[in-house]
């Protein structure tokens, strides 16, 4: 990170490549194991009674929004250095296909393994429960109840058996003989962190040679969080270097200073309390704050710039024109769509005080508590910084360019974006070239689309690698 770039782009080469490996020998392991296709069975069967919750429509969003990096200024960061005749838009469909591909290969893995997981406990609970009946059988109870099993062999009973059994004599036998039932097993709220370091880890328990597979998953999941994190600081540290010049001359401390406010910020989720606040990042300040991002994004592409002009941009990019498509699906499919789902996420916040689930310790279960007040007040805080920028931003680029009428705007657009596509284009300079501005640009406000001045314009990739030298010599 310190280093630019370059330097992360070699980390990310294994700590991309490494987790994908490992999910496909958990995946051919985990087929391996009894339970696989119940679980594989349970991941493919719609329950159409949920498409009409608001919250399963944010969470769906926000995966989105996760796994593509969208509103998280890390595939911005990212594309702002590649070269400007890079072929954007098929990178956008190879990325949006990869990461479909890789989300129903790690869905496979998990319902795999969380299959295997609810069929030894469904299994465990016919064997604990064939004990009961054996005991209540030996000591002369009601024969007419009595499963047309062998209630002596609980090995030979199955789950389709006993759940039939159970439909018809369950509520005759007493509270201690329970309904063994996959399906509710499989649904019990294992998400999260739960997923990872308890269902998984609990699977993997059973697993043979269970310490080389522990190894393994944990990691992968160090993998992933790093590889996360580097893109998420790149999308923090590159718009902050290329606004403010000071910043981009330092940027070790920059980069270390980010680093360590983002420890000293986690050192929050490691109480005992941890948890909780881990719920309450993950359910608000972390899907609200991205939709209204994206919301602010859409618009100000689609309408603000405008559609037409951004396919124009697009078109010197690529030298083709990308369909009318889609311009309608920025300006009015995808806008609305954030926008409504942003409206009944909001609604259902006001009339439907936010919860949590917290540990009862004397009666040993969740329960389900409202946030109290200042809770509330931290997620309004956490929500409100991390939209605020977006705004402020805008509003710090019309008040430095009100100033100049609307011939002059778009001169001095046309002139920025000429200027801008000589920086970025390799056949334009050679790897020793410095982009200085003319006198008469000095003065001139630039575009806020644009880079703001000749301290913020991207360095080429030779001229990285030249200043990486300069580093490594000094």
């Amino acid at each position: 990170m310190i280093k630019g770039i370059k330097s992360s782009a070699k980390v990310m080469y294994f700590s991309s490549v490494f987790p994908y490996a490992v999910l496909f020998i958990f995946l051919v392991r985990g087929l391996m194991l009894d339970g696989a296709m119940e679980g594989i069975a349970y991941m493919f069967y719609p329950k159409i009674e949920i498409w009409a919750e608001v919250q399963v429509w944010r969470q769906a969003a926000t995966q989105v929004f996760f796994a593509l990096g969208l509103g998280y200024g890390s595939v911005i960061a990212y594309s702002s250095y590649n070269p400007i005749h890079n072929n954007c838009h098929r990178d956008a469909l190879m990325v949006s296909c990869i990461n479909f591909m890789t989300s129903v290969l790690a869905s496979l893995v998990v319902f795999v393994v969380l299959g295997f997981r609810a069929k030894n406990i469904v299994l465990n609970c016919i064997t604990q429960n064939m004990g009961l009946l054996n005991d209540m059988a030996t000591h002369g109870s009601n024969h007419h109840w009595w499963p047309w099993f062998n209630m002596s062999d609980p090995a030979s009973v199955t789950i389709p058996d006993y759940r039939e059994w159970y439909h018809h004599y369950g509520s005759q036998v007493g509270t201690n003989i329970t309904d063994c039932d996959l399906d509710e097993e499989m649904s019990k709220g294992v998400e999260g962190t739960g997923l990872a370091f308890i269902a998984f880890t609990e699977a993997m328990a059973q697993f043979p040679a269970s310490p080389f597979w522990s190894t393994l998953f944990f990691l992968m999941l160090l993998n992933l969080g790093m590889s996360t994190m580097f893109g998420t600081m790149q999308g923090i540290l590159t718009p902050l270097m290329d606004n403010f010049s000071l910043l981009g001359r330092h940027r070790t401390m920059l980069t270390v200073c980010s680093c360590a406010l983002g420890f000293v910020i986690g050192l929050l989720f490691t109480q005992r309390s941890g948890n909780y606040f881990v719920t309450m990042f993950d359910d608000y300040s972390a899907t609200l704050p991205l939709i209204i991002v994206v919301v602010f994004e859409t618009f100000a592409v689609a309408w603000v710039y405008g559609a037409d002009r951004f396919l124009d941009d697009i078109e010197i990019m690529l030298k083709w024109r990308p369909p009318v498509l889609y311009k309608y699906l920025w300006k009015y499919v995808c806008l609305f769509a954030m926008v409504g789902l942003l409206a009944a996420s909001l609604l259902r916040m006001v009339f439907k005080r936010p919860t949590y689930t917290a540990w009862n310790h004397t009666t040993a279960s969740e329960t389900t508590l409202e946030y109290p007040g200042w809770a509330l007040a931290m997620l309004a805080m956490l929500i409100l910084a991390a939209t605020l920028p977006v705004p402020v931003g805008y509003f710090h680029s019309w008040l430095k360019n009100r100033g100049m009428g609307p011939e002059g705007e778009l001169a001095g657009q046309e002139i920025d974006r000429e200027r801008y596509i000589k920086c970025n284009s390799s056949d334009a300079l050679d790897s020793y070239s410095q982009h200085t501005p003319s006198v008469e640009d000095d003065g001139r406000p630039r575009a806020s689309f644009l880079p703001l001045g000749l301290d913020h314009y991207r360095l080429l990739p030779q001229q990285e690698d030249m200043e990486e030298v300069e580093e490594d010599t000094i």
